[in-house]
């Protein structure tokens, strides 16, 4: 069966705010209706970029960049990883969730991204 990783992409900061009771309670509904139908395996919200930590590789130097990133105009906020026997049913229920967004927290500005997992690495290049 084909499994996915869906992840929100959204504006950081004091302006965004805290996501709406009627959210996380529609949220709540619907992880546990796509849980119960073995689609939602595991996901959760991310902490602010104020403590990440990134390795940037350039040309084989590496820099530790820690958080919070100023430049950035969308961070990464919450992830899931989800089974799906098709990818039409995947996509419908990214909609689905992404209407949740829409309806619950309408001033928000957020990208909800829906990636299949590969089950095999990629091949790797010749030498």
């Amino acid at each position: 069966m084909p499994r996915f990783l869906g992840f929100v992409r959204m504006e950081e900061g004091p302006a965004v705010g805290t996501p709406p009771k009627a959210l996380f309670d529609a949220m709540d509904v619907y992880i546990g209706e796509q849980a119960a139908k073995g689609h939602f395996i595991d996901g959760g919200g991310l902490f602010g970029t104020e403590d990440a930590v990134n390795y940037v590789v350039r040309k084989g130097d590496i820099t530790r960049v820690d958080g919070p990133y100023a430049e950035a105009k969308e961070v990464v906020g919450g992830w899931s990883l989800l089974e799906y026997d098709t990818v039409e049913e995947a996509v419908a229920a990214q909609e689905e969730f992404a209407q949740l967004h829409a309806t619950h927290w309408p001033e928000l500005n957020m990208v909800a991204t829906l990636r299949q997992v590969s089950d095999e690495p990629p091949t790797p290049a010749d030498d």
